[in-house]
Formats: structure tokens, sequence, C-alpha cells
């Protein structure tokens, strides 16, 4: 999927014409929603989701003269957006808890393919660690390879399939029973009958 720009960026890597900011901003409208979805899949938060993709915005901005292939600027920001989630668990004020009377509203985050099941799934994911929900995202979610999923999060190949089995695995334990598209395990005294 990274391996060619998409049709959002293409047109970036052709014009090169345009001063910094005119390209940053077709970029920034270009692609916001996808990266905000993004964000939100690494999250499980809109507001945090919303605060990544405009740190990792403002990053990519401070940057975008370093950048040498305009083309390829969703894979850079990827990374900067899994950086900054990473960081983001790991300050010491994360582990406060916020109380609310409402819940935040998550519409316009959900991929449009949604049959029904991806809230429970997505709430399933929010509960691995943060490098395998990363590793499940970017696998599945942004359809990655392994290799572009290593390189994205500096990992290597053989620990992307070892976080990506383990979390998986951890998946479907954590599934709601009626979502799990496996059959039902018989007993022997059903086989039987």
């Amino acid at each position: 999927m990274s391996g060619a720009p998409d049709s959002a960026s293409a047109p970036l890597a052709r014009a090169g014409g345009g001063s910094r900011d005119e390209e940053f901003s077709a970029y920034l409208h270009a692609r916001r929603a996808a990266l905000l979805r993004t964000a939100y899949l690494l999250t499980g938060d809109a507001h945090l989701a919303e605060d990544i993709v405009q740190t990792s915005l403002a990053k990519l901005y401070l940057a975008w003269d370093r950048v040498r292939d305009h083309g390829q600027l969703d894979p850079y920001v990827r990374r900067i957006m899994v950086n900054e989630t990473t960081s983001w668990w790991r300050r010491a004020w994360r582990r406060r808890e916020h109380s609310t009377d409402r819940l935040p509203d998550t519409e316009g985050y959900h991929d449009r393919y949604d049959d029904g099941l991806g809230a429970d799934l997505w709430a399933a994911v929010h509960t691995l660690p943060p490098r395998a929900r990363a590793v499940v995202v970017l696998r599945y979610y942004e359809q990655l390879t392994e290799a572009e999923t290593a390189a994205e999060l500096g990992i290597s190949v053989g620990t992307v399939k070892s976080q990506c089995s383990r979390a998986l695995a951890a998946l479907r334990d954590r599934v709601p029973a009626h979502h799990d598209p496996r059959p039902p395990a018989t007993t022997r005294s059903e086989e039987e009958r």
C-alpha cells in the first residue's frame, strides 16, 4: 500500500512548483480525515487522536523541506503518529483516571466499511498494549506488509510476526462469542448423536 503514492498524495509529488505552505495545505486537506481515523484506532480516544494528528502534522511541517519524496508522506506521518502515541502512553500523567458524565463523540472516526461489528472489534483492539495495537492497526487496517510495518515501527519483521500472532490470539479470547466467526466447538457426545 505504501509502495506507490496514493491518489491523494500523488499530486504533491508532481507539483513541486507550489510554495511550502501551499503544498502542506494541500496534503493536510487531502489526508487529515484518514490520519484522524488511524490515530483514533491507535489511541481509542477521539480527543487524543486529534492531539496526536495535530502534533504529528506540526512535526511534518517543520521537517517539510527535509522530506525528499513528498509522494511518500503517509508512511512518514504514520511513523510520527505511532511514536507520539507511544510517548503518550509512557507519560506518568497518562495513568491518571479522568471521569466524565458523557461519552466522547466518536462519529466520523469509524471506517466506512463497518459491518456492524467494528465497535466491538475496536473495543477489543484497544485492550492490547500500545505496541501490539500499533502492529495490528498498521498491518490490518492500513494493510501494510510485514516488512512495511516493521519499517514503520523500527522493529524486525520477526517482531512484527510474533506481536501480531500474540495480539490475534488475545483478540480471539476477548471478542464476544456472538462475534466469533468460527463455528462453536462440538463435544464428543454431540458428534455421536
